[in-house]
């Protein structure tokens, strides 16, 4: 019996990235969508070849022919939704980053926790086939010594105040683009190499285009072996970066995290390495994969409520001088960038 699921919020990224792979993955089926303009619920349904859309978010979840529930809403909505899915006892699967902030990430816990129900995170780079030769290459490069991560973005072109992305609205998305791309490059690392802890964090607005940070750099170290993490991001460059470089006794391993670019594997007295191993097609499908291997009992999923939040407490320390503290409604407290 295939795990029949039904979207929650089925906007751009379930175009491509998420939506077809819950039709594509072994013993899956998409069986209905949710969003709340009922037009393009029924657009989507019918270009997809869906059975079922909705307007309404309850009636999904209570849908007796839907047994798991992917959240793909922005992160401003996910405690609320979170916990309808959780009374319901689906299991479900939240879009990244978890919540807003680690208040909501704990009551979203606290409600799959009561009701027994697995909830599972989308943070799909766990189980990308490039990411997962990464992990098998850092054997070939001895101990470990740094971790270092840079993104640089070009700014935006034209900025309009009045109707500003969601993801640069601290209320819906918990902060600015760090929030939504960071969150990613953490969990990833914390995969890589093991559970970070938080040494030193600063947080900026230069670009002055949005209130969200547009500035971040971060020093960690991992709890285990104490390896410096450092990573830096810049929305306001004025050239492109996205690389990550793992630096061990016997050589470094470098590969871009958001692009399709080449993993590097330089050896010492050996010849490097070049890698092309491009995104799939729909990248989150490999993850729904381990999600209904495991609600087949069949294996585990690697990215689940117990690795996730960990993503969003680095955040919530890195960003927490920017909005004077997180722990209570930042976005509603102007910042003092």
């Amino acid at each position: 019996m295939p795990i029949r699921w039904g979207i929650v919020g089925c906007g751009d990224v379930c175009e491509v990235k998420s939506g077809p792979g819950f039709q594509k993955a072994a013993d899956s089926e998409l069986v209905a969508v949710m969003r709340r303009d009922a037009d393009q619920a029924k657009d989507y349904a019918e270009r997809h070849g869906v059975q079922k859309w909705y307007a309404d978010a309850d009636q999904l979840i209570a849908d007796q022919e839907v047994d798991a529930v992917y959240v793909a809403s922005p992160p401003g909505s996910h405690l609320e939704l979170a916990r309808k899915v959780a009374a319901s006892g689906k299991p479900c699967l939240l879009e990244k980053p978890m919540a807003r902030n680690m208040p909501e990430c704990h009551e979203i816990m606290s409600a799959f926790k009561a009701t027994n129900t697995s909830l599972f995170v989308a943070y799909y780079r766990r189980c990308l086939p490039r990411f997962v030769k990464v992990r098998k290459l850092l054997s070939d490069i001895g101990q470990l010594r740094t971790v270092h991560y840079e993104f640089r973005q070009l700014p935006w072109s034209e900025v309009d105040p009045t109707n500003l992305p969601w993801r640069v609205i601290p209320e819906q998305s918990g902060g600015g683009l760090f929030v939504d791309l960071g969150c990613h490059v953490l969990d990833l690392i914390d995969h890589l190499v093991g559970p970070l802890r938080l040494k030193n964090a600063e947080a900026a607005n230069t670009g002055l285009q949005y209130d969200a940070e547009d500035h971040v750099a971060f020093e960690c170290a991992t709890v285990s072996a104490e390896i410096p993490v450092t990573g830096r991001f810049n929305f306001q460059a004025d050239e492109k970066t996205d690389l990550l470089t793992l630096k061990g006794e016997l050589g470094t391993v470098t590969v871009p995290c958001f692009d399709n670019g080449p993993i590097i594997v330089e050896r010492l007295e050996k010849e490097s390495q070049c890698l092309d191993m491009p995104h799939p097609e729909h990248v989150h499908q490999p993850l729904i994969q381990t999600v209904v291997d495991e609600l087949l009992g069949r294996a585990d999923c690697p990215s689940n409520a117990a690795s996730a939040v960990r993503a969003s407490e680095l955040i919530d320390g890195i960003l927490s001088d920017y909005y004077n503290g997180r722990d209570r409604p930042y976005w509603e407290i102007p910042t003092e960038a």
